[in-house]
Formats: C-alpha cells, sequence, structure tokens
C-alpha cells in the first residue's frame, strides 16, 4: 500500500504529519512550504493542465521540477537565494516520499540530486545612528498608528527580533521594572529573553496605556486589532523610510526591508564593543559563523583594525595624499 499511496495524500501527510507531528516545524516554516507547493500545483496546472488533486508523483521528475525553478527565476524575478529556499522545501517533502514511496526511488533521488544555485554574496544593508534617528521621527504622533509604528520599529532596531518574532509580541512576553525585557520563541522552538532600554520601556508603557489590552493581546496590533501580518510590517516601514529619504539622502542608495532592522541592532551592539558570542545569544543565531556578516559589512572595524597596523618605516594611520602643490612639485 505505501508504494501506491497517491501524491495529493502524501502530500497532505508530509504537512500534517512530518512537519506539524514529528517536526513541529514553527508557523513561519509551514508558511514558507505552503507558498512553494501553491506555486509548484499553480505551475503544474498550467504545463501539465491537470488538476492539483489529479496529479501524480511521477509528473514531478527533476526536468519538470528544474523548469519550475527556472521559471521563478525568469518569469517571477525570485533571486537565487530565494530559489534556493523553494528548493529545500522541495527535497524536504523528496526525503520524505522516499520513506512512504519506494517504488519511486529513482525519481526522488534525481529530484534530491538537484543542487543549490550559487550566488553572490554582497555586504548586508545596515542603519547608522544617524538614519535610524531620522526613520524614528517619521510616524505622526499625533495619530494612533504613527505611534504603534514608531514603537514598533524603535523596539526592532533595539532588540533585533526578527519580524515573526515582533508581531508575535502578546503583552504578557513584556515584562516591566528591574530587568525588564522581552521574550519570544524563536527559531528552534527556542526561547530568548532580549533587554530593554529606557527609551523602549518608555514607549511600550505608553503604548500600553493606550491600548488598554489583555496580556494575550497583541503588542502591535492591527486596524482591526489583530496581529500584524509581515506584508503589514514591510508596509508600514516602506511609507516611512520613503518619506525618511526626503531628510536623509543616504537612505536612497539603501533597501531597507524589516530585517535590516534588525541587522541594525546587529551593527550597533558590535560597534559599542559587544562580543561576538553575546550578539549571537541576543539575536537567537544557531551558529557563531552567521556574526560574520557584519563583521564583513563593517567598514568601520575594518578601518580600526587598518589604524593599529604600522607599515615598515612608516607610522601608522591610513594614506594620506599630498597636497597638490606638492604633488606637482615631486612629479617634475
Amino acid at each position: 500500500m505505501t508504494t501506491t499511496i497517491a501524491f495529493p495524500t502524501l502530500l497532505e501527510t508530509f504537512f500534517t504529519d512530518r512537519l506539524v507531528r514529528q517536526k513541529r516545524a514553527s508557523p513561519h516554516t509551514i508558511a514558507s512550504y505552503r507558498d512553494t507547493f501553491s506555486l509548484l500545483l499553480r505551475f503544474t496546472q498550467q504545463r501539465l493542465g491537470k488538476a492539483p488533486s489529479a496529479l501524480a508523483l511521477d509528473a514531478l521528475d527533476a526536468p519538470f521540477i528544474s523548469a519550475f525553478l527556472d521559471d521563478l527565476e525568469h518569469t517571477r524575478g525570485t533571486s537565487a537565494r530565494s530559489r534556493n529556499v523553494r528548493l529545500a522545501a522541495i527535497h524536504s517533502f523528496f526525503q520524505y516520499a522516499a520513506l512512504l514511496a519506494p517504488s519511486h526511488g529513482g525519481l526522488i533521488q534525481r529530484v534530491l540530486a538537484i543542487p543549490s544555485k550559487r550566488y553572490d554574496r554582497t555586504p548586508i544593508d545596515f542603519l547608522t545612528g544617524a538614519e535610524i534617528d531620522v526613520l524614528l521621527a517619521m510616524p505622526d504622533q499625533q495619530t494612533r498608528a504613527g505611534r504603534r509604528d514608531r514603537t514598533l520599529m524603535l523596539v526592532a532596531v533595539q532588540t533585533g527580533l526578527r519580524v515573526s518574532e515582533l508581531t508575535g509580541l502578546c503583552w504578557q512576553d513584556v515584562t516591566f521594572g528591574t530587568g525588564a525585557h522581552v521574550s519570544c520563541v524563536g527559531k528552534g522552538r527556542k526561547t530568548r529573553c532580549t533587554p530593554l532600554r529606557k527609551d523602549a520601556i518608555t514607549a511600550l508603557r505608553a503604548w500600553q496605556r493606550e491600548l488598554k489590552s489583555l496580556p494575550q493581546d497583541p503588542v502591535f496590533p492591527s486596524a482591526r486589532g489583530r496581529r500584524l501580518s509581515r506584508d503589514g510590517v514591510a508596509y508600514l516601514l516602506a511609507k516611512h523610510i520613503g518619506a525618511a529619504r526626503h531628510q536623509c539622502p543616504s537612505l536612497a542608495s539603501k533597501r531597507v526591508s524589516p530585517h535590516v532592522l534588525r541587522h541594525s541592532a546587529a551593527m550597533a551592539l558590535l560597534h559599542s564593543g559587544v562580543d561576538s558570542a553575546v550578539i549571537a545569544m541576543w539575536l537567537g543565531h544557531e551558529s557563531m559563523d552567521t556574526i560574520q556578516m557584519y563583521l564583513h559589512a563593517s567598514l568601520e572595524l575594518k578601518q580600526q583594525a587598518l589604524d593599529k597596523t604600522t607599515p615598515v618605516h612608516g607610522s601608522p594611520g591610513r594614506y594620506q595624499p599630498d597636497d597638490n602643490l606638492l604633488a606637482f612639485l615631486k612629479g617634475l
């Protein structure tokens, strides 16, 4: 019976049995996998003319999966990194299928052999202290939405919470008084506590008094009182960044997403001399290797390292060109 399991049943049990029951995957992971297979099934329906419920596993061979991934890049403009995320979800499903549909072992192994695509790693974007100040001044404090937006962005750049962790915050997760902090469940279902600065505490206290919320209510609700979505956070941030660019020209060259606020928190800690191990713990990173991207992105830290070096028979510091007149005389 396991060798003839239908594809729709296989996909359903992958979500309900493997992801939810066995792995206890986070809602974010489940949503990402759901979106991947929604895109794949729509692509399959367009190419093969078959309804998803009538699809067989044999149709999803390696060439077809590769064509789907190429379509994501060329038609939808998906980046190589996002393509790899979609491929990881497909690989996870086919690893599960190998257990329940061994008769398709050859097809499954060929799909699992599809490699991730290499891509250029550019330095991460982050906001400087001056840029953050301008951004936080943009929301209109005469409106409720403006007060919410400023509090959200202030907490984001100070705590470095992921957008899913921010939107998932409830008032019972916020502790005021001595040792004020926010508590969240991050990747890997790990709970971590992040301390709050005085300015964030003040903003959160004022916001709580305004909302008069219950402990289980979201800290940053939408206009309807529900939790903000990821798209909602991206929208409000884009709106305030657009306004901030008129006052801070340096923002014009930066693509600022909600995750950039997390990067900004990490860079602020790094420039303040906080140890990399502490930053990894603060952000909830699995590995210390992840912190290396902040070191690579910080020109200021590289300059500090350069200033500590001394060239042979020379004085420490960076090269400074001669005065134009002296340079002219030296060139004669």
